[in-house]
This record gives C-alpha cells, sequence and structure tokens, in this order.
C-alpha cells in the first residue's frame, strides 16, 4: 500500500532548512501564531491536547509546504486525531516523567544516604554516577524520540493509526538516520541560537524547525498525488 512506503537518502539537513523557510517565509507570521496558539493549548490543558494541536501544526505547515493556502482555523483539524495523538504523546512522555521521578528520588536518596554513611566522599560518587545514568538515559530518550519523528504527520497526512504511524515512522527514521540524525543536530543548533537572542529568539525560530522537518517529511513521504502521477522505480521505496 502506498501510505506505507517511503524513500530512502533524500534527507539533506542544511537544505531542508533553507527549502523550509523559503516555502514558509510568506506565511511566516500566520505559522508563527498557529505554532504559538497550539503550543499554549496543549501546554495549559496539561498535555490533554497537545497531541491534537501538534496533529493541527503539521496539517497546516504540510499545506504550507505542498503549497497550498494556509488557513488559521485548519489547526482545529487536529481535534479529529486527538485519539491518536495522545497516544504519541503518551509514548513519548510517560517514560521521560517516570524516569525523572526515578532519577529525583535517586538524587534525595544519595544525598541523605551519602551524606550520612560515607561522607563527602560517598556523595560525591553516588552523584557521579547519578549523572553517568542521566547522561545514558538522555541519549536513549533522545534517540528513541528521534524514531518518533515522523509519526504526527502520518497520522494526518497517511490517516493511520498512532500505532502504525510509530512502526512506520521508526522504520522509515532508522533507514534514514543520518539524515533524520543530521536535522536532529541542525534544529538543536538552532534552538541554541534562538537561547543566545535572549531566549526569546527561540519562539521565532520554531515555525523554521516545523517547515525543516516538514520538509524532511515530505523528502520520505512523497505527496500521494505524486506518486499517482510519476511513479517511482521500484528500487526507491521500502515496504512496511
Amino acid at each position: 500500500m502506498q501510505q506505507y512506503e517511503f524513500t530512502v537518502g533524500q534527507i539533506r539537513p542544511i537544505e531542508c532548512v533553507k527549502e523550509g523557510f523559503e516555502r514558509i517565509k510568506k506565511d511566516y507570521w500566520l505559522l508563527f501564531g498557529i505554532a504559538l496558539v497550539g503550543g499554549l493549548i496543549g501546554g495549559i490543558t496539561m498535555y490533554v491536547l497537545a497531541g491534537a494541536m501538534i496533529c493541527g501544526i503539521f496539517f497546516v505547515y504540510l499545506n504550507a509546504i505542498d503549497g497550498k493556502p494556509v488557513i488559521f482555523d485548519d489547526l482545529w483539524k487536529g481535534m479529529q486525531h486527538l485519539g491518536q495523538g495522545l497516544i504519541v504523546i503518551l509514548v513519548i512522555l510517560v517514560p521521560t516523567f517516570v524516569y525523572y521521578i526515578f532519577a529525583y528520588f535517586s538524587l534525595v536518596a544519595a544525598i541523605i544516604g551519602g551524606g550520612a554513611t560515607a561522607g563527602e566522599a560517598g556523595l560525591f560518587g553516588a552523584l557521579i554516577v547519578i549523572g553517568i545514568i542521566d547522561i545514558v538515559v538522555l541519549i536513549v530518550l533522545v534517540s528513541f524520540h528521534t524514531l518518533l519523528t515522523f509519526s504526527f504527520p502520518l497520522i494526518v497526512d497517511r490517516n493511520l493509526s498512532a500505532i502504525d504511524a510509530m512502526k512506520l515512522s521508526m522504520k522509515a527514521s532508522w533507514q534514514n538516520l543520518s539524515g533524520v540524525a543530521g536535522l536532529v543536530a541542525v534544529n538543536f543548533g538552532l534552538m541554541l541560537a534562538g537561547y543566545i537572542a535572549l531566549c526569546v529568539g527561540l519562539y521565532f525560530i520554531i515555525p523554521i524547525m516545523v517547515a525543516a522537518n516538514v520538509v524532511a517529511y515530505r523528502k520520505v513521504f512523497p505527496r500521494l498525488d505524486n506518486l499517482q502521477f510519476q511513479p517511482p522505480p521500484p528500487t526507491a521505496y521500502s515496504n512496511y
């Protein structure tokens, strides 16, 4: 089935950022407002509507990248994917919350136990161990989240369930790992630049980052109507 097919080796991170900015610059402020409102709604609802809002944001940005009209009210179309978006959000957030709760109590135990029984040396050693575990878990979480990069746009663009979208995202991201990892690194650089600009700059970078991610998505998952008129060679795609 075409909705489960994807290309390999098409992501060029810097080019994705450049192309993304070119595609959205005429509607930049509208897209900025859409991302801001969607993010605020996701936050104030304690992430209950975060998945739906992210789906709505990707719907609008996909239209922008595909050359379709950008309409603010299209943000609410993400509510059609409320349940599926929430599942992806839970898969992303629950492991993170569980780990940081564990890390918090481990740190408290290290401070109390280490200080009481082993003095400063024991406390220092315990903190080093916790720090190493933090780094390892952080790498694992970032890697896991990277593999889910395409989950939300797949729900919107291919109308997949959350489980199918995450499975396909993992497969496609793994087979395009260098490009996806490169894009994550570039986006991290953009975030640092935003923080340097008195932190406020981060908000103005977000539309460019989202656009770059959507361009990368389109490189891996071309529009289905384009596939119908211009079939790619069999070797260009991997089957789900």
